[in-house]
């Protein structure tokens, strides 16, 4: 696949533009709100839910329950607040086989 086609569908934006924070206080651009591009403001709930449920050498495994609660408390300000909500809403209604697909569970 040439990279022309990563940018014609977002994966470029959503690689560079996902450590970008809802209130503008995040990195590379310091955009906020719709000035991220949607695909960015996904992938920055799901990688900084992957980060927090994920093993590290560093700590062990982390609770969904607490990675949940960050997500929530951070709407509006890391987070996009709709679409937070919607990932909320999809891992408490029993979401966590689409949320991990065999990966892990709690």
């Amino acid at each position: 696949m040439h990279i022309s086609s990563f940018q014609k569908n977002g994966i470029l934006d959503m690689i560079l533009y996902h450590h970008e924070r809802y209130d503008g206080k995040g990195y590379p651009r310091g955009l906020r709100g719709n000035e991220i591009p949607l695909a960015a403001r996904i992938m920055a709930v799901a990688d900084s839910f992957d980060a927090m449920t994920s093993r590290r050498a560093y700590r062990p495994l982390t609770d969904i329950h607490y990675a949940i609660t960050e997500i929530r408390n951070n709407k509006g300000t890391q987070f996009d607040p709709e679409i937070a909500e919607l990932f909320i809403e999809l891992a408490e209604c029993g979401g966590n086989e689409a949320l991990f697909r065999g990966n892990r569970l709690e």
